[in-house]
């Protein structure tokens, strides 16, 4: 198993936090289960106690029978110990019937410390929140970031990493590709794979979609439209446009479920001047490339977008509140919000052209403020600013240390 340090160091941030539920969220297989089996190592090198362990992965038949609140807190009662802290891992634990009911119950007893994972966001409901408000932290996981892509194919900094990026843009990062790098007829079945199971089990069994090719139709659209300010109306005309049967509100509840299987994330358009957020026009991003060129059965479109799509879900990863940028009539493709720091940043293929530079650089002079101004891009040979603007190359940007 591979370690991914970040989610591991914030984990342990909150061991023995017993009044804190943990809860790791993210896409279908993008590592939730085996950090939980790093974290259960790691109690166990540390010292605890085997028996005060209660690891449940309700995917497996070995607990198939757990199918109701009641029954998960009469198996956790049942081997529960009364010395000391009690860790109890449920991995997938949205498949029990009123599962937070359980938990709830479970930290009342001030002696467990409770990781949960989870590959919707329905997990996080409003029954959720009602019962257990202020009293748990989301940890976000996502799909390996270009540098763990490297990390874990043990790759260095001498080796070509152009053409690095362009395989993790290729196949994306779902950690489980790692062992078909090298034997690239599996990679496509696999990507395949967890399509269909997030489809299937995270957004049409789980809302009972009725039209689950419009459902596919609309995923498709949106991985064409990356990076593109897109609206509900738009993607219903698209559809009305090509024959398709649907209304407004079937589509805009589909772009939910799809949103709630964290298949793609939504950036909010934000008026740098205005100083508030906008109600059209938001951007959609695909969480895994590798899906996207299932989905379009090609990767052909324009390199800036790709790279657009990759530095959005950096930022997240490295906390960021990110939102496209909107300056007068200017655009900016993300502001990056943490904490006090705001960054701007411009993603382009390359400055080489003096049209392209002028029109990722002239948003960025407008804004009067000092918050830092970046463009990236691919290129190598450049200067290090322009204006007061710094100018990094992409892969310099994703393999930096992260904040």
């Amino acid at each position: 198993m591979y370690n991914r340090s970040t989610y591991m160091d914030k984990l342990l941030s909150y061991k023995d936090k017993t009044e804190i539920i943990k809860v790791l969220t993210g896409i279908r297989r993008c590592g939730k289960s085996t950090l939980l089996e790093l974290y259960k190592q790691y109690l166990l090198d540390d010292g605890v106690k085997d028996n005060h362990i209660i690891h449940i992965r309700f995917e497996s038949l070995e607990h198939e029978d757990l199918k109701t609140y009641k029954e998960l807190n009469e198996y956790i009662l049942e081997r529960i110990n009364t010395d000391g802290i009690n860790y109890i891992l449920l991995d997938e634990v949205q498949y029990v019937e009123n599962w937070e009911r359980a938990v709830n119950s479970l930290h009342l007893m001030k002696n467990t410390d409770i990781i949960i994972t989870g590959s919707n966001a329905y997990m996080l409901s409003s029954d959720l929140s009602t019962l257990i408000s202020g009293r748990y932290v989301e940890i976000m996981i996502y799909p390996l970031s270009f540098r763990e892509f490297l990390d874990f194919n043990q790759i260095g900094m001498e080796a070509n990493l152009d053409a690095w990026l362009q395989k993790y843009i290729e196949i994306g990062g779902f950690p489980g590709l790692i062992e078909l790098v090298n034997n690239p007829n599996t990679i496509d079945p696999f990507l395949i794979g967890i399509l269909n199971t997030i489809l299937m089990k995270d957004v049409t069994q789980k809302n009972a979609v009725r039209d689950p090719i419009l459902l596919e139709n609309i995923l498709r659209f949106l991985a064409k439209s990356i990076s593109s300010p897109v609206s509900i109306k738009r993607i219903t005309d698209y559809l009305i446009s090509s024959g398709r049967k649907t209304t407004f509100e079937t589509v805009d509840s589909y772009v939910t479920m799809l949103e709630k299987s964290y298949l793609i994330y939504r950036a909010k358009r934000y008026d740098i001047k205005g100083l508030a957020l906008l109600k059209t026009n938001d951007k959609l991003y695909l969480t895994d490339l590798g899906l996207r060129r299932i989905l379009l059965r090609r990767q052909t479109e324009d390199y800036g977008v790709l790279l657009e799509n990759i530095v959005f879900f950096e930022l997240l990863r490295r906390g960021y509140h990110v939102e496209v940028g909107k300056y007068e009539e200017l655009e900016v493709d993300f502001v990056a919000t943490k904490n006090d720091e705001r960054k701007y940043i411009q993603v382009t293929a390359s400055l080489l052209n003096e049209e392209t530079k002028e029109r990722e650089l002239k948003p960025l002079r407008a804004i009067p403020d000092f918050n830092q101004r970046i463009v990236l891009s691919s290129d190598h040979l450049m200067p290090k600013n322009s204006d007061g603007i710094k100018l990094i190359n992409i892969i310099d940007f994703l393999l930096a240390n992260e904040e």
